[in-house]
């Protein structure tokens, strides 16, 4: 190669070209628009409009280095310069002749480079012809086969003589990766670049021929199909004609009569025969009519006249209800009301029940006891995490997988159109770009208007009156109002410490030794077990955790019987350690002796009630307020609100006019990762610093729950069931509610009440009185008392036993 450069180097501006090669003697419209490329085009046109052309090694580099570009190229002149509307420069260039980059000059703004010209080898008057004449006639076939390259192109050469260029202009023409056009580029033997050329071409001719061969195959295919579905045809119009139906009736025969026994709605039925009739007339074999088919099988498969017979019998609904449920008499009562209504009216319209309760208290289980007291078939799915409104509506057949949404597949599982149909954690429901769930479920859990529900897929509307919709929830606050409006809610809280061993010994017990395949006499689990069970290995609202421990114990006790080490064992308190390990808590969370600074609060989770400690430090300083421990603004409000009323009594608690001025007070609220909001801790906060103020120590033994105003008032609050009972599991003797909260009493067990000393108060001067030990003030009870007469509120009975 060496021998053909010239000895003569010049100086040019560089142009990287991506995704395109120029050969000498084309002229080809490029677009620049990188800037070191626009520059470069600036400088040859101030230069005399020449320049010299490589292509990039890699097309994904936009800013390339010359270790990225190749070294042979074209040396070209600009025929035209314009800007397009992007601002980018459309330039019009001719290849001259090939050069190969000697060494970079400049690589700021634009590449300059010095070149040396590479000279072809040219063949003699014979071998040029000869080459000429090959180089045509493979270039005809190829032409003639291929679909890339119009036949106009072969004008383009007719009147080209000379071996190189024909070469360079056929190449130019194929479309071939750049690497393969570098390699051609490269070649200054004329005979070699030919020879080159014409292997591209053979290779490109066989390519062109297997994809001509394959598609003629498949066109064939087609025509064979439309072929036999013709066949098919005339086969039946034959039988039709000689009274033959063959050896039994066409698959649109079938759907027909399949639609006929469905018993579907006129507007149903009408859009199932019209589909059937579209069937008939597409290949069996096509995509479409594989849709069409699953259609029409959804569709003659649910239960549009189906209906199973309730058990309207109140005696029998009440004892299946107590074998399979302890306690839980609220929502027992409500399912006998609905059964006693359907009794008396025949046909009311389905209730939608909402079941909120902690986990393991029983909400999905009471919705298969119902669906057994009714008789009806029961069907379940979980809404825990479901982001996409199709899950519930379906998807547009226009989509390939298409099925219906979740009602209508729980329908068809069913097999009946009234059966129990429960959705399981509804407050779990998401949303995200494909939709809110909670606004698709508003028409199927409204009476009003789900006896025409539309789903997607069907495109026809069903019938979702008769459903009994059942949901569970572990909390109504995070389910959606308008969606919480239409339905009944019905609390189920926690379990008390002797229901639990009633469930454990009735229910638990005996399935746990059931499935572990153990009997009776192998296994006996007496009741002060189940009850050291209850106190020191679980902390629930439900009887999950108990279940759990009941199974470890079966284990263990099947272990031993199989290896014959033991034929009977009887777990009682004494022994329980052996099976469970050291117990997991404490039974009663109050302190032992009276604390300063430290008091109980009562609140409700999502998981029940639970006791709350709360810890006050005061400390030398200049009146700062600290809370700590994911306190939300509401909380940390009721915690303002105190220290402002201790500032208002500050006399009556002998503290100094101006002790907030010299002391920072800080508030924590164990356990710290656990976010935390809400009013009614303002009692205990306020009880908690004025005990860190004075001295005084708080009480153990006791627990408060309530809000507190800036003149002392305690107002009523919420949940006062599940913080009762959370309070009477803690070990807890002594329990302050607002007085407002009386009538809540009543939903409180009485064995829960008799074990509790509760005390309702009006004013927070009769909770530190309650509260701090010695007692209080005076002028506290008395102010108090005088308070409580101002409200017209009965101060002297507030004591519950």
């Amino acid at each position: 190669m060496s021998e053909a450069r010239d000895a003569e180097r010049k100086s040019y501006p560089l142009l990287p070209l991506r995704n395109v090669l120029v050969f000498p003697g084309i002229t080809i419209s490029l677009e620049v628009g990188r800037p070191k490329s626009v520059k470069a085009v600036e400088i040859a046109r101030a230069l005399g409009m020449e320049l010299v052309m490589c292509a990039q090694k890699s097309t994904d580099i936009t800013d390339p280095l010359p270790e990225h570009i190749y070294a042979v190229g074209t040396l070209g002149i600009i025929k035209e310069v314009a800007k397009t509307a992007s601002g980018n420069l459309r330039i019009v260039v001719e290849g001259i002749r090939r050069i190969e980059i000697s060494s970079y000059l400049a690589l700021e703004p634009a590449y300059m480079v010095s070149v040396e010209d590479l000279h072809e080898r040219r063949p003699g008057v014979e071998e040029n012809r000869i080459l000429v004449k090959s180089l045509m006639e493979q270039y005809e076939e190829y032409v003639g086969v291929t679909r890339n390259v119009p036949a106009e192109t072969l004008i383009s050469i007719t009147g080209i003589s000379e071996a190189g260029r024909l070469c360079d202009t056929v190449a130019n023409h194929i479309p071939i990766p750049i690497p393969e056009k570098q390699e051609l580029l490269e070649t200054v033997s004329i005979i070699e670049r030919a020879e080159m050329v014409l292997d591209v071409l053979s290779r490109e001719i066989e390519l062109a021929g297997l994809e001509k061969r394959i598609n003629l195959r498949v066109r064939r295919q087609i025509e064979r199909s439309q072929k036999e579905y013709w066949l098919r045809e005339q086969m039946k119009a034959i039988q039709r004609e000689l009274g033959d139906r063959g050896d039994g009736p066409s698959e649109a025969e079938e759907f027909r009569q399949k639609i006929e026994k469905a018993g579907l709605p006129d507007d149903a039925k009408e859009r199932a025969l019209r589909e059937v009739a579209r069937l008939e007339k597409m290949p069996q074999a096509s995509a479409e009519a594989v849709v069409v088919r699953t259609y029409l099988e959804w569709l003659v498969s649910l239960p549009w006249n189906v209906l199973t017979e309730d058990t309207i019998d109140i005696e029998h609904a009440k004892k299946i209800l107590d074998q399979d449920h302890y306690g839980l008499d609220e929502p027992k009562e409500r399912i006998l009301e609905y059964l006693a209504i359907r009794k008396l009216v025949g046909k009311p319209k389905g209730p939608i029940l909402c079941f909120v309760g902690p986990p393991g208290v029983g909400k999905t289980s009471l919705g298969k006891s119902i669906a057994r007291a009714l008789g009806r078939r029961f069907v379940r799915i979980s809404l825990g995490g479901v982001r996409d409104e199709a899950e519930i509506r379906g998807h547009r057949r226009t989509y390939i997988g298409a099925l219906p949404g979740r009602i209508i597949q729980g329908l068809r599982n069913a097999g009946s159109k009234n059966p129990v149909f429960l959705m399981d954690e509804i407050d779990k429901l998401a949303s995200d770009f494909r939709g809110d769930p909670a606004a698709a479920l508003l028409e199927v859990l409204d009476p009003e208007q789900n006896h025409q529900f539309s789903d997607h897929y069907l495109e026809v509307p069903f019938d979702l009156s008769k459903v009994m919709f059942i949901t569970t929830a572990n909390s109504s606050h995070s389910i959606p109002r308008p969606l919480l409006d239409r339905m009944e809610v019905i609390n189920l809280p926690g379990y008390t410490e002797e229901e639990k061993i009633e469930i454990g010994s009735q229910f638990l017990v005996p399935k746990m030794v059931k499935e572990h395949g153990l009997t009776p006499s192998n296994l006996t689990i007496r009741r002060d077990a189940l009850r050291e069970i209850v106190r020191s290995y679980t902390r629930e609202a439900g009887v999950r955790n108990l279940e759990r421990q009941v199974a470890t114990i079966c284990r263990k006790t099947a272990k031993d019987v199989v290896a014959g080490n033991k034929k009977r064992v009887i777990v009682t308190s004494r022994n329980v350690n052996k099976y469970l390990g050291i117990p997991k808590f404490r039974y009663g969370q109050t302190e032992k002796e009276d604390q300063v600074g430290v008091s109980l609060a009562l609140a409700v989770t999502e998981f029940g009630g639970d006791i709350m400690p709360c810890e006050v430090s005061v400390v030398k300083g200049k009146g700062k307020l600290t809370l700590t421990g994911q306190l939300g603004d509401v909380m940390k409000e009721s915690a303002q609100a105190a220290v402002s009323y201790l500032r208002s009594r500050s006399a009556d608690l002998g503290l100094e006019p101006d002790f907030y001025e010299t002391v920072d007070i800080h508030v924590h609220i164990p356990e710290g990762a656990i976010p935390k909001d809400g009013p009614s801790a303002g009692i205990t906060m306020a009880c908690a610093i004025a005990s860190a103020l004075t001295g005084k120590p708080v009480k153990h033994g006791l627990a408060m729950t309530g809000e507190i105003t800036l003149r002392g008032r305690v107002l009523p609050v919420g949940g006062v069931k599940e913080k009762v009972l959370a309070a009477h599991r803690a070990g807890v003797s002594k329990v302050i509610l607002p007085l407002d909260n009386k009538k809540d009493l009543e939903d409180i067990p009485s064995n829960v009440r008799n074990e509790l000393d509760i005390e309702l108060v009006a004013h927070m001067d009769q909770v530190l009185t309650m509260a701090l030990a010695g007692g209080g003030n005076g002028e506290l009870e008395t102010f108090a008392c005088l308070e409580g007469l101002k409200q017209g509120q009965d101060v002297a009975v507030n004591h519950v036993s």
